[in-house]
This record gives C-alpha cells, sequence and structure tokens, in this order.
C-alpha cells in the first residue's frame, strides 16, 4: 500500500469530489446521521497472537514519557446505531484517549473514525476538505468484499484501514484466542474454554438469519441435510430465545455448529465460528481456507467442509464422532484446556484500538492507495 500526499480543496457546499466522485461535507452543512493443534500451522497462529498483542493494554512505564493526548472524532455512528463512546483507560486501560462523535470538533480531530457503510449509502458524507494538518482519516469497514460496494470512490482518501483483516493498518478480528498463561500475566480477560462434563445430547444446530439461495451455505446445507438432520434457528428456522447470548446459550446444548460464512474472503471469519468456540460446539466451518482458519485457533479446532470430498463423507464423519465421545474429545476438544477467547466489544474496543495507534503514530502521515485492490485480494 504504497504513499502518496494528495490533499483536495474545499468548497462551502457539499459537492462531488473530482478524484472521487464522494460529496464532501462543509460544517455548515447539516450532518446526516440518524444520531491456533500449534502444529503446521503453528507460526500463522503465533502471528496472530502477535499481532493481537498489540492491542493489549498499555502497561504503566513511569519512566518513559507516555505519547499526548489525541482526539478521535466518531464521524458516524456504525449502521446509524447510536452508542455511547466508551472510557478507554477504564475498559480497556488504554491511555491519552478523547473520542467525541461532534462533527464540530473535527478541525481540532487528530484522526477522524469514517465507517463505510454510511458513506457509500449516501447516509452521510465525508468530512469536508483541506483535512487539517496532519489529521488521519481512517477507514473503518467489517463486512466481506461481496457486500462492501463502492469501494472505487474511496481510493486516496483514507490514511489508515481498520477491519478484521491481519494486514489491516489496525487489525481487530471478531475473536482471538489468548493462551491461559499470557491470560494470568495481564492480558484482558475473556471467556473460559471450558469443556462440558456430560455428553450434549442435540447433535448439529444451524443459526441462520439471512437467507439467499445464492449463498454457498444454502447450497452445502441442502446437501448436508440429505443424510443428517441439521436444526436450524433464526429468521429462516426456529426462533431464537430472547437476550445478546442467545445464540451461545443454544449452542451449549449441541455438539456441532455450522459456522457458515456468507461469503469467502481472506480473514473474513466472523462471531459464527467464535460464538460455538464459547459455546463448546466443535465448529463446522464454511469460509476462507483451512490454512486461513489455522491462523486464527488450532487446527483441531474445527471441522472445515473441505476437509472431505463429498458432504455424505462428512456427514459420516459427525456421526461417528457423535457416537465416540472420547474420540470427539480427544480430536476436537481438548486443545481448550490451554486457551481462553476474546471477543471485541463493537465499536467500543475498535474506537480505543484506533486511538492508541494513532497516538503510536503521530507525527506521521500515509494515504492508502489500492484499497479497493487489497480489500479484495
Amino acid at each position: 500500500m504504497g504513499l502518496r500526499v494528495a490533499w483536495r480543496q474545499a468548497g462551502p457546499f457539499p459537492r462531488a469530489s473530482r478524484r472521487t466522485g464522494v460529496r464532501t461535507l462543509s460544517l455548515e452543512v447539516v450532518l446526516k446521521r440518524p444520531r491456533l493443534c500449534v502444529c503446521a500451522a503453528a507460526a500463522g497462529f503465533l502471528l496472530l497472537l502477535s499481532a493481537c498483542a498489540r492491542y493489549l493494554p498499555d502497561q504503566a512505564a513511569p519512566q518513559q514519557q507516555q505519547p499526548p493526548e489525541v482526539t478521535l472524532l466518531i464521524w458516524t455512528h456504525p449502521f446509524g446505531e447510536y452508542r455511547e463512546l466508551p472510557d478507554c483507560l477504564q475498559l480497556y486501560q488504554i491511555r491519552g484517549c478523547n473520542l467525541t462523535d461532534d462533527p464540530w470538533a473535527y478541525p481540532q480531530a487528530d484522526a477522524v473514525i469514517i465507517h463505510h457503510r454510511e458513506i457509500a449509502s449516501g447516509d452521510a458524507y465525508l468530512p469536508p476538505e483541506p483535512r487539517p494538518d496532519a489529521q488521519k482519516w481512517i477507514w473503518m469497514n467489517y463486512e466481506s468484499p461481496t457486500h462492501t460496494f463502492e469501494l472505487w470512490l474511496m481510493e486516496g482518501v483514507f490514511n489508515l484501514t481498520l477491519t478484521y483483516r491481519t494486514d489491516s493498518d489496525i487489525f481487530l478480528p471478531y475473536g482471538y484466542l489468548v493462551p491461559r498463561a499470557r491470560a494470568a500475566d495481564g492480558a484482558p480477560a475473556g471467556g473460559q474454554l471450558s469443556l462440558s462434563r456430560h455428553a450434549r445430547k442435540r447433535f448439529v444446530a444451524w443459526v441462520i438469519s439471512n437467507w439467499s439461495e445464492t449463498h454457498a451455505r444454502v447450497g452445502f446445507y441442502r446437501q448436508l441435510r440429505e443424510f443428517i438432520r441439521v436444526d436450524v434457528f433464526g429468521r429462516a428456522g426456529r426462533p431464537l430465545q430472547a437476550g445478546g447470548d442467545s445464540v451461545v446459550r443454544l449452542l451449549r446444548r449441541y455438539i456441532f455448529y455450522l459456522a457458515l460464512e456468507n461469503s469467502q474472503h481472506t480473514d473474513y471469519v466472523t462471531e459464527k465460528l467464535w460464538n460455538a468456540v464459547l459455546a463448546g460446539a466443535v465448529p463446522v466451518v464454511l469460509g476462507p481456507s483451512r490454512q486461513n482458519y489455522e491462523r486464527f485457533l488450532p487446527a483441531e479446532a474445527f471441522i472445515h467442509v473441505e476437509d472431505f470430498p463429498t458432504v455424505k463423507e462428512l456427514a459420516r464423519y459427525l456421526l461417528a464422532l457423535r457416537g465416540d465421545p472420547a474420540r470427539l474429545r480427544r480430536r476436537h476438544l481438548d486443545w481448550r484446556r490451554s486457551y481462553s477467547l476474546r471477543q471485541p466489544r463493537f465499536w467500543m474496543e475498535h474506537y480505543c484500538a484506533a486511538c492508541r495507534a494513532v497516538r503510536r503514530n503521530r507525527g506521521r502521515t500515509q494515504t492508502v492507495t489500492g484499497l479497493r485492490r487489497w480489500f479484495h485480494s
């Protein structure tokens, strides 16, 4: 991702940039805002843990001068859902962060987080140009490339990327594992990955809200149900119980969970996987390659649909494991003793991680080029 500095001239009213075609906004205009088997994959897995360690809490260093406080402006609340801004020091021990969602703070902001969806859909404008000297614009997006539109409009606009991809400037995945030893040494507390004392009676579950016949996961499900029973929940199946943890509570009763992503892209491993891991259900995954999944968790922690030549062979394997609990435990559950699970809270932890990155990189500015090419790679 190359470096290029190219600020645009400002105009008094919303208009389309001659380079991008995206409208920018003068502050006089009201902003439109709805208020890891540590085996063959050990190297990649450890690399991911190292990357996540960059976002562990700041450790006090009295002898060293701390970077100055920075102001981070949240330009739009993602998906138009207002959420109270976090206290980064209290929640994540990240110092020196002044978070605001007041657009009038724009001239003083050291950085601006811009969520892709609102700009691409036209629900909000980009901030005005020319931006204040050395101010960083951060592109934040947690949708897959298949569901990320109008990327071509964002070329040459941003200075940092904040996504689930491991090669983002600011990397924060949907979830990650923390070795128990590291958790004991001060890493953020996470969900303990316990082992069930009693055998689970229910077999395979799938929770799906966005049903589309064009999705590979729907075609896979139709094949799998020819050989084994799959209990389907969500908008396309039986209703879930009320509560934010309803999926995890449901999965605690099942042996396997179909963690099927809506599209298959690099590093696009969402809460579907991590809910199963937290609940102690073995995830059967459809998403990026097995090698890609092994960057996030041990090889035995999941079953990839591509591990088998046919769906029928996969079904036979699941049936065999259900009939042999000792084998199931040995092959796919014993690894849990060594890890805790962290699931970053949307969007609080993302804002604080961005703030810390801005503090650590103050005085250095680059321009993200080839955004669409990179994100689709």
